[in-house]
């Protein structure tokens, strides 16, 4: 069956300005509702990410036992979740489905291989067809039985759940998701589970997880987890605006000519801001005003103005903090002077598309002259670019960071397949609108 073909047609705008509030943050409402699915009592998540990807979560707990409600405006929802504690999960009648979402396949995952029961997570042809060789090789360690299809162990994952033990293992590359999975893993093992890391990845998991009472302790790039005695507590909270959602807006702001954007309730968790520190190293004009923490999690209001960029290099231990971001700050080397190089970014190959490749082929139809690189590209900012037809490769990240370059660039730019934003970002097209004047 062939997918459908949603279009959208950007182009330029006078001016920028606006308010804007942003869904709730993909990554922590994953975690909130599979660490409370856990928990004991009742806890209620408000401004829950509304996208898809988060909808899988939601749907592969539910058929794992868990009272999950829904509430409130379909693109802020609050989810109402009855924790069913740390023995509470069943087995799943039917295969559990991941849909589009790497992070629900790899947490639930990492939780599944100390259940015990069978179960099985497949995903949709994109997913399927992404290797989950670096998550089963720590989850084997530690006892699990798990197995995917051909050698690069891809989806659908088959589990059977077991008693597992605590490992000591060191993570390759930096992987939020992967850590996250096997720290899932550990709250079930025998034995305390301590993983080092090359550079520190996001941190929702680990701040969650101490906020909800587990003992984990972090030295440096090392975390330590002691298996789980009594269930989590619950908690209740409201989840702060999504910065990789901001990131089309902050740079929107930075490019136009004639912007000022406030980006409000915006996470700024310092494992997530390697896209604020590149545009300011780029010479944004910006502000992070109102800050203060919230379960955890730090949050501001952000303002962006119109900028003068230059171009930068972007490397090393800064990636795993912009991975998701790099899209979007090709728009940004595009408009910038001189030449922007980013590197170590190999992880891009693995995403929703070949970001490396789609990326560089779409804005060069736009007029942009990147070269692609194995781990990354090199973006010869200053070229206009020129409204033409491109393709989102049904990439969320891709789709809204076409519709940033077609702010700036000359003529109209059509976007097909553009529907796939609705996988994170199910407002962003309105949003976008809203802020065109």
């Amino acid at each position: 069956m062939a997918k459908r073909n949603v279009v959208k047609t950007i182009k330029p705008c006078s001016q920028l300005g606006e308010k804007v509030a942003l869904p709730g943050d993909k990554s922590i409402s994953h975690r909130a509702v599979i660490l409370n699915s856990l928990a004991s009592g009742k806890a209620e998540i408000a401004n829950f990410a509304p996208g898809r990807d988060c909808c899988s979560t939601v749907s592969c707990l539910r058929a794992l036992g868990v009272e999950i409600c829904r509430e409130g405006p379909q693109n802020c929802p609050t989810l109402l979740v009855s924790g069913i504690g740390k023995d509470g999960l069943r087995e799943p009648a039917n295969i559990l489905n991941s849909g589009n979402s790497g992070t629900t396949m790899r947490l639930l995952g990492g939780l599944l291989t100390s259940q015990p029961f069978l179960s099985i997570i497949t995903g949709d042809a994109s997913l399927r067809s992404r290797p989950m060789g670096r998550l089963i090789k720590p989850l084997r360690s530690m006892g699990a039985e798990i197995y995917g299809r051909g050698k690069d162990s891809f989806a659908p994952l088959v589990i059977r759940g077991k008693e597992l033990h605590g490992i000591e293992f060191s993570l390759p590359i930096p992987s939020a998701q992967i850590k996250s999975a096997i720290l899932l893993a550990g709250l079930f093992a025998q034995g305390e589970t301590v993983l080092h890391q090359p550079v520190p990845s996001r941190d929702h998991t680990e701040r969650l997880l101490k906020h909800m009472g587990a003992e984990l302790e972090i030295n440096g790039n090392s975390l330590s987890l002691i298996p789980l005695t009594s269930s989590l507590a619950s908690v209740s909270f409201r989840v702060p605006g999504d910065i990789s959602s901001g990131a089309y807006f902050l740079v929107a702001g930075v490019v136009h000519p004639n912007a000022r954007i406030i980006i409000k309730d915006c996470g700024i968790n310092p494992t997530r801001t390697g896209i604020i520190d590149v545009l300011l190293a780029m010479g944004a004009k910006l502000k992070i005003e109102n800050e203060r923490v919230e379960a955890g999690e730090p949050l501001a209001d952000i303002m962006i103005e119109s900028s003068e960029l230059r171009g930068v290099e972007i490397g090393g231990s800064i990636i795993p903090r912009l991975i998701d971001e790099i899209p979007v700050l090709a728009v940004a080397g595009c408009a910038a002077r001189g030449k922007t190089v980013i590197r170590d970014a190999t992880e891009l190959r693995l995403k929703e598309s070949d970001r490396i490749a789609t990326v560089s082929r779409e804005l060069s139809r736009l007029g942009a002259k990147i070269e692609p690189l194995p781990d990354g590209m090199v973006i010869h900012g200053g070229n206009p670019l020129v409204g033409a037809e491109v393709d989102a490769h049904f990439d969320h990240r891709l789709a809204m960071s076409l519709a940033i370059a077609g702010l700036i660039a000359k003529g109209r730019t059509t976007i097909n397949h553009a529907q796939a934003a609705q996988v994170s970002y199910p407002a962003f097209w309105q949003d976008l609108q809203n802020l065109t004047i």
